[in-house]
């Protein structure tokens, strides 16, 4: 069983993550987080294979969140989400160790991306359309 986190500062978003990731054959939510600091916590004691994660959350944000993760564990699978293009943030991502980045509105464009950082590949979709 693939083990993914969602973390997320908006619980219907979480919601429908959980929702749209355990209707995947082999796939299930391990836990959720809804802030930065929560992210840490939460990735410390349950070590997803992927964590996905908003780039925009109280306390510290996903990218602060995800430069801690990384520091700790550098072979996690941080996949950032955003509801906005990331273009200016995507080089600080990828600087960090951040493994992927997709808009929220496309659910394709998620399970894509999930898939890859499985794989062990990188995903960064910067379409803005």
């Amino acid at each position: 069983m693939t083990r993914i986190m969602v973390v997320d500062d908006h619980s219907m978003v979480r919601k429908q993550l959980r929702q749209v990731i355990q209707e995947r054959e082999g796939w299930e939510v391990c836990g959720e987080a809804s802030d930065g600091q929560e992210a840490i916590r939460q990735h410390t004691a349950l070590k997803p294979q992927v964590t996905v994660m908003d780039f925009s959350m109280p306390l510290l944000d996903g990218l602060q969140a995800a430069r801690q993760i990384l520091s700790d564990q550098p072979s996690a699978s941080i996949l950032m989400i955003s509801i906005s293009d990331g273009r200016q943030l995507i080089e600080e991502m990828k600087k960090i160790g951040v493994k992927g980045f997709c808009l929220k509105r496309d659910i394709d464009d998620l399970f894509a991306a999930v898939e890859a950082l499985l794989r062990g590949e990188t995903y960064f979709n910067e379409r803005s359309d």
